[in-house]
């Protein structure tokens, strides 16, 4: 049953007033007290969870601005190096390579091709003596996956080759597999093979000596490493050797790259002043 609470002919204004704020303070108190059960733990946890991501969101905005602005110096100090130096050190660095121990060992790698539009390291050499080194002795050869990039949305695969002549330009001008063989076959991808690689050759704008890597913003190479060492794991392979090939002027500081979680470090650089050992697997090997 409702109570009617009645104003009696003795009760002042002033007492009618005291009771109705009474009630009202009682509401009112309780009102906050719901509001406060409202805005308890779970919900203080998710207005934590968004303020976390938008730092998180701004951390990496930072770091992208960072990356865009080395980039910008690294290319301009790229493009100014002297034709003839770059030649020297083109030379070097493959002459290193071809003479490594550990790439004299290898039966299998991805390598990329080099292009002179981008000022990447040239590779010419280290491919002309993969593919056409030691045609009768099948044990000498090599098995060579190299890129082929299929979209705009990181996914690049590494594609076998057995000559020059199964490159073909792209839209930009860059050499790479095309799909199908000469007899009309998919080429074998690297993802997909039964056997390891044991050494990946990189490329990349700018390289620091612990192992960082800044590429040209595109992320594919990040992609498709991550993508190989989750293989080489779940196929218990061991993890090929990851060697950038560098110019001098493409060397940093430490610290001068900034990372992100998706960012692979690489083993070990090849400099024109011979090869820079980085990761524990690269100490072991060329040492």
């Amino acid at each position: 049953m409702n109570k009617q609470v009645l104003i009696s002919p003795t009760m002042t204004i002033s007492s009618a007033t005291a009771l109705a704020l009474s009630f009202t303070n009682r509401f009112s108190l309780t009102g906050s007290a719901f509001l406060r059960r409202q805005t308890s733990p779970s919900s203080a946890m998710s207005i934590a969870g968004e303020q976390n991501y938008s730092s998180e969101a701004a951390h990496l905005d930072s770091i992208f601005k960072q990356k865009k602005a080395l980039r910008s110096v690294v290319k301009r100090d790229l493009k100014s190096m002297d034709p003839t130096l770059r030649s020297q050190q083109d030379e070097a660095i493959q002459k290193i390579v071809l003479g490594a121990p550990w790439f004299k060992a290898c039966k299998g790698l991805c390598a990329y091709i080099s292009c002179s539009a981008l000022r990447e390291v040239d590779t010419t050499q280290i491919l002309s003596h993969i593919l056409g080194g030691h045609p009768e002795d099948l044990q000498m050869r090599k098995k060579l996956f190299v890129p082929r990039v299929e979209d705009r949305n990181r996914n690049m695969r590494m594609l076998n080759i057995s000559s020059t002549e199964d490159l073909i330009a792209n839209s930009m001008d860059i050499l790479e597999p095309a799909p199908l063989d000469a007899d009309g076959n998919e080429r074998e991808d690297v993802l997909f093979a039964n056997e390891p690689v044991d050494l990946l050759l990189l490329p990349g704008l700018a390289f620091d000596k612990a192992g960082r890597r800044l590429g040209r913003g595109g992320g594919y190479y990040d992609t498709f490493l991550s993508r190989y060492q989750e293989l080489a794991e779940k196929r218990n392979w061991k993890q090929p050797l990851k060697i950038a090939l560098s110019y001098s002027v493409q060397i940093v500081d430490d610290g001068t790259i900034p990372l992100t979680p998706n960012d692979i470090l690489v083993d070990a650089l090849v400099s024109p002043s011979g090869v820079i050992p980085i990761s524990p697997a690269a100490l072991e090997i060329c040492r």
